[in-house]
């Protein structure tokens, strides 16, 4: 008799938990694309340049020194951190993002990262060594900052912070996200910490 109440109480135990469970938002999936070391930026300001080719063998032929190149959610990039204005010949110019917060490191990290989740998916709170800007392709992107919560929408775009600011960043949409980011960090530093949001 005690083997079945104590089999009953467990039971119980891990029916109760199940709730909670499925309560716990999903991880937002963030996957390193393409990047690039650098020894020195160029002079700012800075402003990150998306635009579009046909093929990735163009872009890859089109980079400059301080341009990334890739294949995302079946679009061929080029992500150009240079001077405002500027223009890669060939390609279809997309957004223009900045001015990018300025950082001083030994030795720079550009960085791409493909960012998707359904509704609600988010990261953890974290902080990188540098600045993120984003373009969203579908869905709603929401950041949460100490300064608050800002959202970007479809075919829009949102400038980043400067280095060392905690953040979460999330799907605040009704459809799935699927967004791009850029990042201009601190290469001797971890690219992304753990961070508290207070």
């Amino acid at each position: 008799m005690k083997i079945m109440v104590a089999l009953f109480i467990c039971a119980l135990g891990a029916l109760s938990t199940v709730p909670s469970m499925a309560q716990q938002p999903p991880p937002l999936s963030v996957k390193p694309v393409v990047e690039k070391k650098l020894k020195e930026l160029p002079d700012g300001p800075l402003f990150w340049r998306i635009e579009t080719f046909t093929t990735l063998a163009q872009a890859q032929a089109a980079a400059g020194p301080t341009a990334l190149a890739a294949e995302i959610s079946g679009k061929v990039w080029l992500f150009t951190l240079g001077a405002k204005n500027g223009a890669t010949p060939g390609a279809t110019k997309i957004a223009e993002i900045g001015p990018v917060p300025i950082i001083q490191a030994p030795e720079y990290l550009l960085r791409i990262n493909h960012a998707s989740g359904p509704p609600g998916a988010r990261t953890p709170p974290h902080s990188h060594p540098g600045s993120e800007a984003f373009y969203v392709l579908k869905g709603r992107l929401g950041q949460k900052t100490p300064h608050g919560v800002v959202h970007a929408d479809a075919g829009t775009a949102m400038n980043g912070h400067g280095a060392d600011m905690p953040m979460e960043v999330f799907s605040a949409g009704t459809t799935d996200l699927d967004q791009l980011v850029m990042f201009v960090v601190d290469a001797t530093r971890p690219f992304s910490s753990p961070a508290r949001m207070d």
